[in-house]
């Protein structure tokens, strides 16, 4: 048997507000949606590799999502960390930073963390 990843699902509250932080902050992009009754599936791509992370929106859910104590996150590499860096900080989505390592972790409209590194560190 040969296992590929494929996605990563997160639920989010508000589709809209979703696809533009995740095209502001990371550069992903739409490339599939699936419109069902109850929800809708959007698909992003970074138009580099095949992974991509999939948004679902329960059209009836109005309530935020349980995160636990977040200790989950999905990682993303960038070729100009300092870049990154300003244009998260002036986004105001960074909400953990550990520079001993060389990372941080920037936090979309739903509270789920993203870990950033600079490329090479992945």
């Amino acid at each position: 048997m040969n296992f590929k990843f494929v996605h990563n699902n997160l639920n989010v509250l508000n589709l809209a507000k979703s696809l533009v932080f995740y095209q502001e902050a990371l550069g992903l992009k739409e490339v599939r949606r699936m419109e069902k009754e109850d929800f809708t599936l959007v698909f992003l791509g970074d138009g580099q590799t095949p992974h991509k992370l999939e948004l679902t929106h329960l059209h009836a859910r109005s309530e935020a999502y349980n995160l636990g104590e977040n200790e989950f996150h999905i990682a993303f590499t960038v070729d100009d960390f300092d870049a990154a860096y300003a244009l998260h900080k002036k986004m105001g989505c960074i909400c953990y930073e550990n520079k001993a390592m060389g990372i941080y972790f920037i936090a979309d409209p739903d509270g789920y963390w993203l870990e950033i590194l600079p490329d090479g560190r992945g």
